[in-house]
């Protein structure tokens, strides 16, 4: 690729993305675009309003100075190891001074600043992720990774068993990249040295893994990943739920959280402790796994009133995991499309009407009634009952 390919990305050519290039010397090669945003433009993977990540000579409080002097808005949002955010209208773009590691101890690094472009570069992780470009689009590639980007190859830089040991999450990443970026092809160094390191990455964040996890889980396309992660020893899980990714894939689901349905099973509350996920993400996963569980009892009406929208995630979770036919999921999926779940037509007052005093008793009786609806094809009306109704 020519160094004029990159002109044409509209976060490159956009105003505000060269307003802060010039405060910050882009023109003189003092301050690059780098990583995620070059990777993707060569790729071919432009988004809207990407994340813009710089990189630069100057130091924290010269690009904060600049920036307030150019009508910048910044925020010294991790100052310490050398990054500051800036924001022009909707532009936001995340300046980090250029760095060398000092000392790693495979979670965290001292790091000193600098302005050699090249050890810079070296510090980071996959030779794709160390791609910079001017305000110009003018590429520089220390590295050797717009080869590797436009081939899809995943690599590590330099030694990977060193950079790993420098940090310990690019285990992980080396299997999400290799999953968004790298066509689920793994590069063979790469490989040994994740397996070689798995045992070593106890002292990792568990939030920072679980973040990796959830993320990779999110891709359109990471089941052959997954079963890689469990062939190694870096994740476990039986052959039932890795046919059960596979299939899920093949039927065109790509969800986070139905993929950790899948893996979980009735595991959800480890998992989440294992990878410190939020309360959300594991909520939404159950009524998933609930959904799942009706449908697989040909409770398809009930399945539709209690989870709505998500019962169609948790047909192709069932499928997924039964081995589900064509014909029966077709079926499935048409008797669900077809329900229209109208109002619970009781609620306490209609009872309190009838006497039932508030508390555990009226809620039992509620879910009696709810119950005897949902199984009557939510044919019976409030008087209905309400003659079941015990005083």
């Amino acid at each position: 690729m020519s160094a004029a390919a990159l002109p044409s990305a509209e976060w490159l050519l956009r105003p505000q993305t060269q307003a802060i290039f010039a405060a910050l010397d882009g023109g003189q090669g003092r301050s690059r675009a780098v990583g995620g945003v070059v990777r993707d433009t060569i790729m071919g993977r432009q988004r809207d309003n990407p994340d813009i990540d710089l990189a630069t000579e100057l130091l924290p409080e010269e690009v904060m100075a600049r920036a307030k002097a150019a009508g910048i808005a910044c925020y010294p949002t991790g100052i310490d190891h050398g990054t500051v955010t800036l924001r022009l209208g909707e532009t936001l773009a995340e300046v980090t001074t250029l760095r060398r590691d000092v000392q790693t101890d495979g979670r965290h690094a001292v790091v000193a600043f600098g302005t050699d472009w090249n050890l810079d570069a070296s510090r980071r992780d996959f030779t794709l992720n160390a791609l910079y470009c001017g305000p110009d689009g003018t590429l520089f590639d220390p590295l050797g990774g717009l080869e590797d980007a436009l081939a899809g190859r995943v690599r590590f830089i330099g030694a990977a068993d060193q950079r790993i040991e420098e940090d310990g999450l690019r285990v992980y990443r080396f299997f999400r990249f290799s999953a968004s970026h790298g066509g689920q092809q793994f590069d063979p160094d790469g490989l040994l040295a994740c397996a070689a390191a798995k045992d070593r990455l106890s002292r990792l964040s568990r939030e920072r893994v679980g973040s990796e996890i959830i993320r990779m889980l999110g891709l359109p396309q990471v089941a052959l990943t997954l079963l890689m992660m469990a062939e190694i020893g870096l994740l476990a899980f039986d052959d039932r739920k890795a046919r059960a990714l596979v299939a899920y894939e093949a039927l065109g689901g790509q969800s986070a959280t139905a993929r950790l349905a899948l893996l979980a099973g009735n595991d959800l509350e480890s998992i989440q402790g294992a990878w410190r996920l939020s309360n959300g993400l594991v909520g939404a996963a159950r009524d998933i796994a609930s959904a799942a569980a009706l449908l697989a009892d040909e409770k398809i009406g009930e399945a539709a009133y209690r989870h709505g929208e998500t019962a169609v995630e948790g047909l192709a979770v069932i499928a997924a995991r039964e081995a589900w036919g064509q014909a029966r999921l077709a079926e499935t999926a048409r008797a669900l499309a077809g329900i229209v779940v109208p109002a619970f037509p009781v609620d306490g007052n209609d009872l309190a009407g009838l006497g039932v005093k508030p508390g555990p008793g009226m809620g039992q009786q509620l879910a009696r009634l709810e119950r005897a609806w949902i199984d009557s094809g939510f044919a019976l009306g409030k008087p209905e009952l309400l003659t079941l109704v015990t005083r």
